[in-house]
């Protein structure tokens, strides 16, 4: 299976302290380490350790967190020639702070803000070669319409995880395949403040709303209500959990899942990657995935 991910790569710069620091408040950390990350990069990594053909598609800077970014996706079997490394901008960063088994983020964009038309219709032969395209929004809006437009045309489906949250025109929503946000970004995307439920509903086959602690949910296309609990863990760091939720999914469906086999596939990857620190140092295996699916069966 042919994956391609259109989105960000990010140098995540993650302190851990003992709590998450108020407004205006200052707070002695404990340490400050330095993990590849990017809601892209993180999802293409992920579906690269789950053995998928997957392919990255965005920008960097020519900087040591480029090359390094690069390098990463390299090792866990991404191609990554496509990634087109900037001279006049920096690569982006993301500033995480990590405390009592949650986390908060600042992304600041950099190279990730030329992510656009041009540079699509630049790698367009490549990237509708994919059986199935996914994207984020930290990427500019944009682009990720240019892309869904394009897979639309050739056929081809996209996953879009809508995060960072953000208004999206009514066009794209109807040439997405699969939308993937958490609850607070589906109200903002569709305006609704009534039950979860009726939205799924309306949304059937479409909406994958994640519910953090209490898993996943979906309607499927005969309108049936698919609620899976989480799966438990050890958490150490939520970074990039996200992230793998929605690269499990996409490995999931693309190989012929049906959608309750695809959310426990994907709460269960979800899962073991929050039992180390880092956004990509917890990412499972094919192999991982399918043990701890096995162990929660017996």
């Amino acid at each position: 299976m042919k994956i391609a991910v259109v989105g960000s790569l990010n140098m995540d710069m993650t302190v851990t302290s003992p709590r998450i620091p108020h407004k205006g408040e200052t707070i002695l950390g404990d340490s400050l380490s330095f993990f590849p990350g990017g809601k892209g990069a993180n999802q293409a990594y992920a579906l690269g350790r789950l053995g998928a053909q997957a392919a990255m598609y965005g920008c960097v800077g020519q900087d040591d967190f480029g090359r390094q970014l690069i390098d990463n996706l390299d090792q866990a079997g991404v191609d990554a020639s496509q990634v087109k490394r900037l001279p006049d901008v920096k690569t982006g960063v993301a500033l995480i702070t990590v405390a009592e088994k949650d986390n908060t983020i600042v992304v600041v964009p950099g190279a990730n803000a030329r992510v656009s038309p041009a540079y699509i219709d630049s790698v367009a032969d490549r990237l509708m070669q994919s059986d199935l395209v996914m994207m984020q929004l930290e990427i500019p809006l944009d682009t990720v319409v240019h892309v869904a437009e394009l897979c639309a045309v050739a056929g081809i489906p996209v996953l879009l995880n809508p995060a960072p949250a953000q208004l999206l025109p009514p066009r794209l929503l109807g040439q997405i395949t699969w939308l993937t946000p958490n609850e607070h970004e589906a109200a903002l995307l569709f305006r609704h403040q009534g039950l979860l439920d009726d939205l799924l509903l309306a949304q059937r086959g479409k909406l994958v709303v994640t519910l953090g602690k209490n898993g996943s949910a979906m309607a499927d296309d005969s309108g049936r209500i698919i609620r899976t609990p989480a799966s438990p863990a050890q958490v150490v760091d939520t970074t990039g959990a996200g992230d793998t939720f929605n690269a499990a999914l996409a490995f999931a469906l693309i190989r012929g899942d049906d959608p309750d086999q695809a959310l426990r596939f994907a709460n269960a990857a979800a899962a073991l990657s929050t039992e180390k620190m880092g956004a990509q140092a917890g990412m499972p295996t094919l192999d991982e995935v399918r043990q701890r699916l096995d162990g929660q069966a017996s």
